[in-house]
């Protein structure tokens, strides 16, 4: 209720306003000429108005011609103009079905507010631009004053609406909401707006169309770049939900086929790794499948720590995960893999069965195949080489690296514990 009488109360102040002021002040030709193109642009406008939601509200975010327009008729034919305008745009959400519940009361809010705000600013520039219009860019240092006090009072009643409405709760939140004003966008609302006044003063009704033709094409393009950027967003982290592993966070089985295709012509030496957590069924029918999961991600956590940006670790399987090591030598493959198969053999997972902490200790085999892509042989074969190298490393005892050099056809190398 008290929300109501506070916009209420707005919207008779402006009107009695401009009622009192009682003229305006171009004669009927002018002023029909120029409401008419206000009208046309601002309605034009609407739809490019980002609008964002604070709380139980919708706050619309985007220029506002109604200095210049009330720096050229004064308060009663602004308010002639707002009203008229507002309603056009009530209208058109409604029948777009765009409206919010209280689309009506918010009308009669931005009434309101706009006339209220540039009728303020119509009397200081009356009183102020007689001290002003001596100086260097006075008219333009004025415009910049004019529209950060509407911008002021605007954010002065944004902010007692949101405290009624407890969207905002102290005077922290009331002070960041002042700060996320943009003053790029103010300095837009005030040469648009200068601009407009003096073209209009001066009848350039070209000029003038010209100019509200600009600033569409300029908001319409921030607004296609915006969605665009926001679209591909989006895209991005569809496709980086398409191709991780939930449990684990890195790449899931969808992206291997796709970097497989990848790296198969790349013509670089790459070592191709398969992998899994030994008597990783102990764990599970020893304890259950959350800890074993656990266990997973400990292990998944382990291999990425040790990896380079440039390395592409896939869980390829339950337990199973595939390692493409890129631009080391064989040598340093075998290393990096000894020192992981070390580290996961001393490093138990600390985690919590039946409520008491427990420490499980587990072990992983390794099966790397180095060599070059882009030759006779295709990287899906190379993976089948590594998946037998793993199959070696576990019939040999597990908890091994078990590797071959297919770039010079060397014989099998393994690394013991």
């Amino acid at each position: 209720m008290r929300l109501i009488v506070f916009i209420i109360s707005i919207f008779i102040v402006s009107l009695t306003v401009a009622v009192f002021y009682g003229e305006i002040l171009v004669d009927s030709s002018l002023f029909f000429k120029a409401i008419l193109l206000y009208w046309l642009f601002s309605t034009l406008y609407s739809h490019l108005t980002i609008v964002v939601k604070k709380g139980k509200l919708n706050m619309d975010y985007g220029i506002s011609y109604g200095l210049s327009f009330g720096l050229l008729a004064g308060p009663l034919g602004l308010f002639i103009f707002e009203f008229v305008q507002r309603f056009i745009v009530y209208f058109n959400r409604k029948y777009s079905n765009t409206a919010d519940p209280d689309e009506f009361l918010h009308t009669f809010y931005n009434i309101g507010a706009f006339t209220l705000n540039n009728s303020i600013a119509f009397f200081l520039f009356q009183m102020l631009y007689p001290g002003f219009q001596n100086l260097p860019f006075g008219f333009w240092l004025l415009i910049i004053i004019l529209v950060i006090t509407v911008s002021l009072l605007s954010d002065l009643y944004l902010i007692t609406i949101f405290t009624i409405s407890k969207d905002i709760m102290s005077i922290k939140e009331a002070i960041d909401f002042i700060k996320s004003r943009s003053i790029l966008d103010m300095g837009k609302t005030a040469f648009s707006n200068g601009l407009l006044f003096l073209l209009l003063m001066e009848q350039q009704w070209e000029m003038v169309i010209a100019l509200f033709l600009l600033n569409y094409l300029v908001s319409r393009s921030f607004l296609f770049k915006s969605q665009t950027i926001q679209h591909k967003l989006e895209r991005d982290r569809f496709e980086q939900m398409a191709y991780t592993d939930f449990l684990t966070t890195v790449y899931n089985r969808t992206y291997m086929d796709k970097i497989m295709q990848e790296l198969n012509n790349s013509g670089e030496c790459i070592g191709v790794i398969v992998s899994d957590i030994d008597t990783f069924k102990r764990i599970n029918d020893t304890y259950n499948h959350a800890v074993g999961d656990y266990v997973i991600q400990h292990y998944a956590a382990t291999l990425q720590n040790n990896l380079q940006e440039k390395d592409c670790l896939i869980r390829s399987g339950g337990e199973e995960f595939t390692i493409f090591l890129r631009h080391r030598s064989f040598q340093q493959c075998v290393e990096l893999l000894e020192k992981i198969r070390v580290e996961v053999e001393c490093s138990p997972v600390p985690t919590e069965y039946k409520s008491d902490h427990v420490a499980i200790n587990y072990t992983a085999s390794f099966g790397l195949y180095y060599y070059k892509t882009g030759g006779e042989t295709e990287i899906k074969r190379a993976y089948v080489y590594a998946d037998e190298l793993l199959l070696q490393a576990k019939e040999s005892g597990k908890n091994r690296v078990t590797a071959k050099n297919g770039t010079m056809n060397l014989p099998l190398t393994s690394r013991f514990k």
